[in-house]
């Protein structure tokens, strides 16, 4: 086949169109010259030149034309990069007339995730800031994740609220569990269904031994490090009970820091007793009975009867479509392979 790099520019067809002229010209001299030439392989000759040569305009044609689709292709995906990306801008445009202004948190709390601080924290700026929002709903269905995530949202709420003299409710759908309550209790009211879970106060740290197993097997662990603990937490390594007492400590300290911020959210209302900080959960109606939320009611509830502006804006921050494509085709590409292979624990 013809590389299209070669043959697919006008001058390259010409080229290739003056050495087929040149070789039917060889022909016709070859005959004038008197030289024996048999008649019928004259006449084949010439058929052969010009099909060579309407099969080499052809080709060239055809490359120019794939060339050309390939570039234009590239247009129609930039275009469409740039105007997808006006999508994320369009959630945080100013609304004068008053409503209720809406940010979701859903899945798990963690950076890059669509529940990441970065995310979140952007959407409530965008809905604090509009004159419009009389109020700021945050609609929560998470089991939770990552309490670095959640404490920075949880200040944000705090910080925004005292800017700009807006009240924020939190509304449970299905789950506001761990990192999720976290973040609920820095709003001034919790809205529950009956049946949601909520809870779960503490905070936990996973991870794998294989020492036993590698015995048995007969594997030995070669790992060198610099530091007597280098390597805490490494799964193929035995823990030492110095490293397990560090480990605990280090928990208890974020505990703290979670029992801290629930009590500083609830206040009052909190009806602690010795379960209440010990990572159980409850149903919405038993979390309204201990004080962990204070009434029933969905979002659109809260819109009418509490804010009493029935419109929702969503400002929602989301990956755009231009987003999700760059990811796919950049770097996110072994992302998924290297949170698979990713043994070490991680706070939740």
């Amino acid at each position: 086949m013809t590389d299209p790099q070669s043959t697919g520019s006008p001058g390259a067809e010409r080229n290739t169109l003056e050495a087929l002229a040149e070789s039917a010209q060889s022909a016709i001299k070859n005959e004038a010259s008197g030289k024996p030439t048999d008649a019928s392989g004259a006449v084949w000759e010439r058929a052969m030149l010009e099909k060579l040569a309407m099969a080499a305009i052809t080709e060239q044609r055809q490359a120019r034309r794939w060339r050309n689709g390939i570039r234009i292709a590239w247009l129609v995906f930039l275009v469409g990069v740039v105007w997808l990306g006006w999508d994320r801008s369009a959630n945080t445009a100013d609304i004068s007339t008053p409503h209720t202004a809406l940010v979701k948190i859903e899945g798990e709390i963690a950076a890059g995730t669509e529940a990441s601080a970065e995310l979140v924290v952007s959407a409530m700026r965008g809905a604090f800031e509009d004159k419009g929002a009389q109020a700021v709903v945050l609609l929560i269905n998470s089991p939770g994740g990552s309490p670095v995530q959640a404490g920075i949202i949880n200040d944000e709420i705090h910080r925004l609220k005292a800017l700009h003299h807006k009240p924020v409710y939190a509304v449970v759908e299905e789950t506001c569990a761990s990192a999720a309550y976290y973040i609920a209790v820095g709003a001034d009211q919790i809205f529950v269904d009956k049946a949601s879970v909520v809870g779960s106060i503490g905070v936990l740290m996973d991870g794998f031994g294989f020492t036993g197993l590698m015995d048995k097997l007969g594997i030995e662990r070669r790992l060198m490090t610099a530091g007597e603990n280098k390597g805490f937490m490494d799964p193929f390594s035995p823990q030492t009970e110095k490293q397990r007492v560090f480990a605990q400590a280090m928990l208890d300290q974020i505990h703290q820091q979670f029992i801290d911020v629930v009590k500083k959210g609830r206040g009052d209302r909190l009806k602690e007793t010795p379960e209440t900080f010990s990572g159980l959960f409850w149903t919405g109606q038993q979390a309204i009975e201990r004080g962990l939320a204070d009434q029933l009611g969905n979002l659109e509830f809260v819109a009418r009867e509490v804010v009493k502006a029935e419109d929702l804006v969503d400002y929602t921050r989301k990956d755009n479509v231009a987003e999700r494509l760059v990811k796919r085709f950049g770097a996110a590409i072994g992302e998924g392979s290297v949170r698979a292979l990713r043994l070490a624990p991680a706070l939740r």
